[in-house]
Parts: C-alpha cells; structure tokens; sequence
C-alpha cells in the first residue's frame, strides 16, 4: 500500500502516489436536455462516480466534478467547455485521474478520444470507467481503451443511421411532423390547416399576390412599406415561443414566404441537407445548405392547404432564379469593367449605417452612396461627398 500525508492510502495497483497527489475529475455528461431533465438515474450513476474515486484512495477535497456539459452531444468538442477544460487541466498537469461512467460519456469520435489519450499519457492521468481502471502509457490498456473509443463512435453512428433511415420513411409516407410556416397550424390529430386568424392569412396571400404581379421581393418590401403592411410571425424559439409577432416587411422574409412550398399546398423534405465541408466551428447552424428542388428527398403535393397553385409556385421560382441570375451578371459586369475617375476608396469604403461596401456614384454629383437597406429593408443608408480635387501631378 502507498501512504500520503494525509492518510490516504492506494487501493489499486495502478494509482500510484503521484497520481493522489493531483485531482481526480469526475466528468458528467448527457447528450440532451430531455435526457437531463427524465433520465435522472443516469445521472444519479455518474454523480456517485465520486465516491469511487474516495474508494481509490483520493480525498474528497480532491475530488472535482465537471458537469458543464450536460446536455451537449459528444458527437464534437467545440461547444463542450467542460471537456476543453478538462484537456486544460491534464496539460497542465494537474489531473492524476479522469472517471467517466463509460467511454461515450467523455467522447463520441475519435479525433476528441485520442487527443485524450495522447495528453492522459504525456502527462501520466489514468483513466476510469464502471469496467476498470486504465493506463494509457500501457499497451494492453491503450489497445483496451482505442477499441473502446472506436466502438463509441461506431455506436452512434449505428444510432444516427437507424434515426434517419426512420425520418426518412415516415417523410416518405408524408407522416413526418414538420414545423409548419406561419399562415398554417397543426391540430391535436397532426392534420395542418390554415390558420383561424384571418389577418394573418390575408397578409400571407397579399405577399404571394404582389410577387406574381410585381415580381421581386424588393418591389413587394417596398409595397408593404409604403403601405405600411406588417408581416406576422409566430415565433417558435426564444423568450417569445408561440406568440405572435408583427414586424417590418423585410426582403428576406418575403423571399421566406415565396420560396416555401407549403404555401403551395406541398410537403417537401431535404430542401437543406447537410454538407461537412461547410461547417464553420463554432457556428452550429452552419453546415447545412439549400438544394435545387431536383434533389429534394420527397415531395408531395395537397399535403396542406394552399394559398396559391403548384404551377404558380413553380413560376414564382423561375421568375427568383431569373431575378439572381440578372444580379449576379450586373455584378459581374461591375467587377470587370474598366474604372476611371477620382475615387480612391472603390470596394474598401465601408457604410457606417448597415456595414455593406459601398459603391461610387459620379451624377450628379462625385460620392460614395449604399443602398444595401433600401434593397433589403425599405430604409436609407449613407452617402458621402467626396472632396474635389485636381488628380494632376
């Protein structure tokens, strides 16, 4: 038996002194707010994890908990502070042993669990599940605990393609739950229907009817706003979660409402799918990307009840892509044209109001003028004059 001044003594042959004389981690973590709010006992196991490392011969008073990741997925580590706290500590050196109830607590792939390893055997940290005690400078315990990292990542995969193969058929069958667009509400029975509030529905309809007549989203912006016509909103996240909000006609929430084929009676599924390679760290939202409708899942006409015909939808988004497509060549255009003139700022000045580039304009008058709010938002930006001066040397 190995003795500390304290008293404590080793009760497993792999727990050396040097090791009770750092902290033993316990780390906790479960991979949903559902989980954490019902599976309590789950949770119960992994607190009691601290009397474990009381039983392996280490203090109470070195004994320290993380629990900040409850709730996150284990799936990456750039939202769990709590595990990035914990590499921190075992560089620093001051971790003798990490105790997790099982391996898929500490990480769900293997770049995070063997940047673990890595670091827990530079720095001699031991490593504790519910099976045993491990030695990650060991070859048997590194051979142990990579196949036990490997088999967590496989698993939830395993969980991940069964979860998805089921969306897939229920979308398929046209019984998968969506999130329905504002102008609709689901009943108890799951069946969607317009929704009660005529307001709302006439203003959805108005938005629809001044594409078709006008034909841009910033035509129908600044319809509204002169008008003065707000756009309803029910809010599904956020302190304001089912209520309903009114607010300013924006280009890109009528661009929203025209590009949504619920409008048009269709259930659609995979108009976003994922794609790795523009996932941006720290960004969870990033990631995923807007398809062409050819590559769409599934979709299925009369699903809901429409505020306009599918062949008006399928016009709308003609007349959409002809919209880009028009801006993009006059962008285009822009870049490679010649440039001549006094401005010295063309593509750096920057618009103090909305933060977009400003571009030069010479009549009637030389200045630096944006119009990025009055495109997206019906409102005014800046313009600045530029100073006449002789550009003669």
């Amino acid at each position: 038996m190995k003795a500390l001044e304290t008293g404590h003594t080793a009760t497993h042959p792999k727990v050396a002194m040097a090791h009770l004389q750092r902290q033993a981690i316990v780390y906790i973590r479960q991979s949903s707010m559902k989980q954490v709010e019902h599976n309590r006992e789950s949770q119960a196991n992994q607190y009691r994890l601290t009397e474990r490392a009381c039983e392996l011969g280490w203090s109470k008073d070195r004994v320290q908990v993380i629990d900040s990741d409850l709730g996150l997925s284990g799936q990456g580590s750039e939202y769990r502070n709590g595990f990035n706290d914990l590499l921190a500590q075992v560089t620093l050196g001051h971790v003798g042993i990490i105790l997790s109830y099982e391996v898929s607590r500490l990480a769900r792939n293997n770049s995070d669990w063997y940047r673990l390893l890595d670091l827990a055997a530079v720095f001699g940290t031991l490593i504790a599940d519910v099976d045993g005690v491990y030695e990650p400078r060991a070859y048997n315990d590194r051979l142990l605990l990579g196949l036990k990292g490997t088999m967590s990542e496989a698993e939830l995969h395993i969980l991940q393609s069964r979860l998805e193969a089921g969306r897939l058929s229920k979308a398929r069958r046209g019984a998968l739950v969506q999130h329905v667009p504002t102008g609709f509400m689901r009943l108890p029975d799951e069946r969607v229907v317009k929704d009660p509030d005529v307001q709302i529905q006439t203003t959805i309809q108005l938005v629809l009817d001044k594409f078709a007549e006008l034909g841009s989203c910033g035509k129908v912006m600044r319809y509204c706003r002169d008008k003065q016509i707000l756009l309803p909103r029910r809010q599904v996240a956020g302190i304001f979660a089912g209520d309903l909000l009114w607010k300013p006609a924006l280009a890109s929430a009528i661009l929203d409402i025209v590009k949504n084929p619920a409008y048009a009676g269709a259930f659609a599924y995979g108009r976003k799918q994922a794609d790795l390679s523009k996932a941006k760290p720290g960004h969870r939202a990033s990631g995923r990307i807007a398809r062409p409708m050819s590559e769409w899942i599934h979709i299925q006409q009369g699903a809901y009840p429409a505020y306009i015909t599918w062949p008006q939808y399928l016009k709308n988004r003609e007349r959409l892509a002809k919209n880009g497509s028009d801006y993009r060549m006059k962008c285009e255009h822009a870049r490679n044209s010649p440039r001549h003139g006094n401005a010295l700022l063309q593509g750096i000045a920057v618009c103090g109001v909305c933060g977009h580039h400003m571009h030069v304009v010479y009549k009637p008058t030389q200045r630096y003028a944006c119009d990025a709010l009055s495109r997206h938002m019906g409102g005014k930006c800046a313009s600045i004059l530029m100073e006449q001066r002789s550009m003669q040397s």
